[in-house]
């Protein structure tokens, strides 16, 4: 696929749902020296982050225990990416970020996840969000309602401004592993 931030990098992505894994595998399997972990419960994704080292993670929030693992990424020290279609909330959006998540991406946004994974592994924290956002602020506005922001408007300004985004709010059944060159 030519150069790429994405190329020679590994990856986990934990869903319960095979077919969201196999349309992210498909996503991904033209970059050069990537390599794939997936899992599609909590203990096999705690077990793999504890194992391997990753560049990035791709965590389900629904069925696999999402902010669990997201606590443990962000402890290991490995920038998250929350998909989800069940948990498509405004307040699963701020847990999200409170937690340390790079990007809350919606499932039907997934033909865009190289995208997204490019902004996490060369932008900062806040200025990965603000692409999030730029990139995603019509469709949270359509799935929360025009005006969703107000009422924790605070926190929201300072998700925008950048105010405390240095550092997030905490402290730093099957397997597959596939090299998809």
């Amino acid at each position: 696929m030519g150069e790429s931030i994405l190329n020679n990098k590994r990856i986990l992505a934990v869903d319960d749902e095979p077919d969201v894994l196999e349309t992210l595998e498909e996503h991904l399997e033209d970059f050069e020296g990537l390599i794939f972990d997936t899992a599609q419960d909590y203990e096999t994704g705690y077990h793999l982050l504890r194992s391997w080292t990753y560049d990035v993670v791709i965590l389900d929030i629904m069925g696999v225990r999402g902010f669990d693992l997201l606590n443990a990424a962000h402890a290991l020290g490995y920038p998250a990416v929350m998909l989800t279609a069940h948990a498509m909330t405004r307040e699963s959006l701020k847990k999200s970020i409170e937690l340390g998540a790079r990007a809350f991406i919606p499932k039907e946004k997934m033909a865009d996840i190289t995208q997204f994974l490019e902004d996490v592994l060369t932008l900062n924290h806040h200025r990965g969000w603000l692409k999030v956002f730029d990139r995603l602020g019509g469709f949270f506005n359509k799935a929360f309602g025009s005006g969703w922001q107000k009422s924790e408007e605070a926190f929201w300004d300072g998700v925008i401004s950048g105010k405390d985004m240095s550092e997030p709010a905490i402290l730093k059944n099957s397997c597959t592993t596939k090299n998809l060159t």
